[in-house]
């Protein structure tokens, strides 16, 4: 199975509202919610995917041909490649109820770590979530980053518990997340946290910490502060807040912000080819972090799905580290790109 065979197989299984387009750019599903789309017009969904597009890659071919090494080691554990997939919650909400989060999350942890990435997995207000999510990653040799939404301390006590007994080998946080809906309104609340709050919640955790949600260099020297392991450049694919930047327009600031600090950079939104994976590292990004596409490898495929999209990107990624002269991850440097 490749990835256009697989996206065909996901149309009639995603549901009403994801259209699996052949490429994943917010534009068809727009400003539904539920569903995969995003908040006001849409137009943050969309920028992200176009503010990737505007960066050209500078083409060299006058190198050593040698073999390309796409591998990455993140918390001492080496990848393949440098992307993750995605934490993705509600899937019978969002993308039609042929699987649940449940389903959802063990094929994904289970696949990625066998085509040499991991899985961020998703949260809910249903506990078997995370429950089945860190399951799953610990049957994978803790290859899986659970990713625990903002809720109160308490709850967040109960989630630490599940994460410290799948070995994940690092825990993330997607703070962003304090825009949707379902956390609203929730006794005792859920949102936004602070300096101090974050930090306790990073010293519970007991893995390298990963803050997700990050938009400006302010929000990058607090998760500093805090004592987080890791950052993901995010505004949660468009879906909390309309007429924010795109990710790849901020990157860049955040990246000299947190230079020297040994802070790990992610960045998502958008990002839907090997080529842009390239380009995000050229920004000085260390790895990308890809969501909604692996939805439908996992509805088009599962398993095979989601090793048919991994090729793809990695292929991609191969490919354009080859034509832009650079054999290695540490070689892809600004001068490889031109930004407007």
């Amino acid at each position: 199975m490749n990835y256009s065979e697989c996206i065909e197989n996901a149309r009639p299984r995603i549901g009403k509202y994801c259209k699996a387009c052949p490429e994943c750019n917010g534009r068809a599903c727009k400003n539904q919610m539920p569903g995969p789309g995003s908040k006001g017009i849409g137009d943050t969904a969309i920028r992200n995917y176009d503010k990737w597009k505007e960066i050209r890659i500078n083409m060299d071919t006058i190198a050593e041909n040698k073999p390309v090494d796409t591998s990455f080691e993140l918390f001492s554990r080496k990848f393949k490649y440098p992307f993750f997939a995605g934490p993705v919650g509600a899937v019978q909400l969002h993308y039609g109820d042929c699987l649940d989060d449940v389903a959802y999350n063990d094929i994904l942890v289970s696949a990625c770590a066998q085509n040499g990435i991991a899985a961020f997995t998703g949260d809910g207000t249903d506990a078997n979530v995370m429950i089945a999510a860190t399951k799953a990653i610990k049957n994978a040799n803790g290859t899986g980053i659970p990713t625990v939404k903002p809720w109160n301390i308490d709850t967040i006590r109960e989630k630490m518990e599940l994460v410290h007994d799948s070995g994940a080998f690092a825990v993330a946080m997607d703070v962003d997340a304090a825009g949707l809906p379902f956390l609203k309104n929730l006794d005792p609340p859920a949102g936004s946290k602070t300096v101090a709050e974050l930090r306790e919640i990073i010293q519970l955790s007991g893995a390298p910490f990963i803050v997700k949600g990050i938009m400006t260099v302010k929000a990058a020297l607090k998760a500093k502060e805090a004592g987080a392991s890791a950052i993901i450049v995010s505004n949660h694919g468009g879906r909390v807040l309309d007429q924010c930047p795109a990710t790849a327009e901020v990157l860049v600031d955040i990246v000299k912000a947190l230079d020297g600090s040994g802070i790990k950079i992610l960045v998502d939104g958008g990002i839907r080819s090997g080529t842009d994976v390239f380009k995000a590292l050229a920004l000085g990004a260390d790895g990308v972090v890809i969501a909604r596409p692996f939805v439908t490898a996992v509805y088009g495929g599962e398993h095979d799905g989601v090793r048919s999209y991994i090729e793809k990107i990695g292929t991609e990624l191969e490919d354009t580290m080859k034509m832009c002269g650079v054999s290695s991850l540490s070689e892809i440097t600004r001068d490889c790109v031109m930004t407007f």
